[in-house]
């Protein structure tokens, strides 16, 4: 049998090289299939996909199906093993390149690949207008509204009023937030975003810890980021598909993911409750946003709040409708999700 010709490369998605390591790669030829064997290292942060494809002589991209082994989800371990056979595929092993990709992703977050959108509504409220053009660069944001079982990990104690280790934590004020954000990011080794008190906190944007969202970023991800609809709703347009609000809460939190996704797959941005994002609240921001990276006016009376929550009517869990409260105020409504920016 001809030697066969098979390189081996890397593809590492959105994230630097330090986040896994393929090492000790190998291959050979048993009865016409090939063994791939490979160590993968990696961080207890993150969860790993490894796919493979091939080019033939002629250049042209394969996407094998006769694969089996440690392919797809794959926990990082010594002697990981893929078995493909292109033979099964009528495929002619001479001069054929096999190409293993890896994707590594951070736990409970999910990627968000930045680009321009359109940002606020022209049949909303009129802080939402002008629809205006704004571009946010790439972030992780969190599937699900932080939940109680989380902050309790980070935090110690649990201030909601409607208990439960999966319902989103609430009663939880804007400063409350920030401060679980910088305790969540030194409990990991990260670098906190927040520095500075009361009215003087700032947020540095490059640090790799977790953070809120922009005002612009939540309302990109409530969208469905690159793989919009243009939906009214977070993910559909019929909000019983997607939300807990007043007419089916039964007036209480539920516990995150039970409702429908959006196009990227993050849960609850519509209803359950309201969340925090970093902006100060100005009325006619939108008219002087900048396009690129907004992150909100620099001094303000009070910090927004998107999504609309449990107790509201349909027309606040619109993806565009803007809500704003004092960052002192906590109430059994006020909840919030994480970001981290993509390093």
């Amino acid at each position: 049998m001809k030697r066969l010709l098979l390189v081996l490369f890397m593809i590492v998605v959105t994230l630097p090289l330090s986040a896994q390591q393929i090492t000790n790669m190998k291959q050979k030829i048993e009865n016409g299939r090939i063994v791939i064997t490979y160590d993968l290292s990696g961080s207890d942060e993150y969860e790993y996909s490894v796919s493979i494809k091939a080019k033939d002589t002629s250049g042209n991209t394969i996407i094998p199906s006769a694969v089996a082994g440690d392919i797809g989800k794959v926990i990082p371990g010594r002697n990981k093993t893929i078995y493909w056979e292109p033979v099964l595929e009528g495929l002619n092993l001479e001069g054929l390149k096999a190409i293993l990709s890896i994707k590594a992703m951070l736990k409970g977050l999910i990627f968000i690949q930045g680009v321009t959108f359109q940002m606020g509504s022209n049949n909303g409220e009129s802080d939402e207008k002008p629809v205006h053009s704004v571009t946010v660069d790439d972030f992780y944001i969190s599937k699900y509204e932080v939940t109680q079982k989380e902050w309790k990990a980070v935090m110690g104690s649990n201030p909601s009023y409607f208990k439960g280790d999966n319902l989103p934590v609430e009663q939880v004020s804007w400063y409350d937030a920030v401060e679980f954000c910088n305790k969540k990011s030194r409990k990991e080794g990260l670098t906190p975003c927040y520095s500075g008190s009361g009215k003087s906190i700032t947020c540095n944007f490059n640090a790799n810890g977790y953070r809120l969202p922009t005002e612009a970023e939540w309302e990109y991800a409530v969208r469905g980021g690159n793989k919009s609809r243009n939906y009214k709703y977070s993910g559909s347009n019929t909000i019983g598909d997607v939300a807990w609000y007043s007419s089916n809460s039964g007036s209480k939190t539920h516990q995150v993911g039970t409702k429908q996704a959006n196009e990227l797959g993050i849960s609850d941005m519509s209803g359950n409750v309201w969340e925090w994002c970093w902006d100060w609240y100005d009325n006619d921001y939108y008219s002087s946003s900048p396009r690129n990276d907004p992150t909100g006016p620099s001094s303000g009376s009070y910090r927004v709040l998107r999504g609309g929550s449990w107790h509201d009517f349909d027309d606040y869990c619109r993806v565009a409708h803007r809500n704003f409260s004092n960052p002192d105020y906590s109430y059994n409504d006020y909840g919030f999700r994480i970001v981290r920016d993509s390093q």
